[in-house]
């Protein structure tokens, strides 16, 4: 069984990727065993001295959640099956160390997100991700 890797952010692109994957697993000759991940960056700083690390757990959930919505609707809608996660971290280090830790075979992910690059040709954790990764990295624009 294939097991995919698919990091999504909320974006508009994510859905699209999401919308994607739909098609792709739908011509694909083996079943697949799919997760989501979105990764929140972390809280630095001081930020502890005024919230509660409890709080920060609270709202990395919450946004990890609403980042996930929209694509997990449409695979929900589709009938496929996936486990999603919620991390915080550096995107990149993140999505690679999940890979390599569930013996992933391939990640799935968009050329660009919501970050700062946006409007790069390749998004800068798409970047890093081909940089960091040991196993193959399949971009949808």
């Amino acid at each position: 069984m294939l097991k995919l890797l698919v990091p999504v952010d909320g974006s508009e692109n994510s859905t699209r990727l999401a919308d994607y994957l739909v098609k792709w697993l739908e011509r694909l000759a083996e079943p697949a065993e799919i997760h989501l991940i979105n990764v929140q960056p972390a809280l630095h700083g001081e930020i502890g001295m005024f919230i509660s690390k409890d709080q920060i757990r609270d709202y990395h959930h919450d946004e990890g959640t609403k980042a996930l919505q929209v694509a997990r609707g449409r695979l929900d809608q589709a009938e496929v099956h996936y486990t999603f996660h919620i991390s915080v971290g550096d995107p990149a280090e993140v999505i690679v160390q999940f890979a390599t830790e569930h013996h992933c075979d391939q990640i799935v992910m968009g050329t660009r997100g919501m970050g700062k690059f946006a409007s790069l040709l390749l998004g800068s954790v798409a970047s890093k991700v081909i940089q960091l990764a040991d196993i193959p990295v399949m971009l949808i624009k």
